[in-house]
């Protein structure tokens, strides 16, 4: 019986549906393009922009500011990724890439083929 008093109560609490619905379209119409015309209970409205927006990307999504880690152009991450994983290729003298002892022996012969070349422009340069 309490159980029945209470459904009773929620349901006399419970607020009436509408027997209408209302609708409301609102659209965005470019350059003399008419707005359309409402039909029966419906709502139109109509923002107009210029001929020259209707093929553009939407203002709030152009005015985004420059963030360079984020727009940055792709030579530029190909530089970083190519400094970052430098160590780790072939020939490249560290104890983590593969090959590294190949990249050590380049490495000395290049900086020894230097101090030769440098030797002999100093020894060109000062005769003694």
């Amino acid at each position: 019986m309490i159980v029945a008093a209470l459904l009773g109560l929620a349901a006399a609490a419970a607020p009436a549906t509408p027997a209408t619905t209302e609708r409301t379209s609102t659209l965005v119409i470019y350059g003399n393009d008419p707005c359309p015309k409402a039909q029966g209970d419906e709502i139109v409205v109509c923002a107009r922009q210029p001929e020259s927006e209707r093929y553009r990307i939407p203002k709030p999504l152009r005015a985004r500011p420059y963030n360079a880690a984020r727009d940055g152009s792709w030579a530029g991450t190909v530089k970083v990724l190519d400094a970052a994983t430098r160590d780790t290729r072939p020939n490249s003298c560290s104890p983590t890439g593969s090959w590294g002892q190949t990249g050590c022996f380049s490495r000395f012969m290049a900086e020894a083929a230097a101090q030769r070349q440098a030797d002999e422009a100093e020894a060109a340069a000062h005769p003694q």
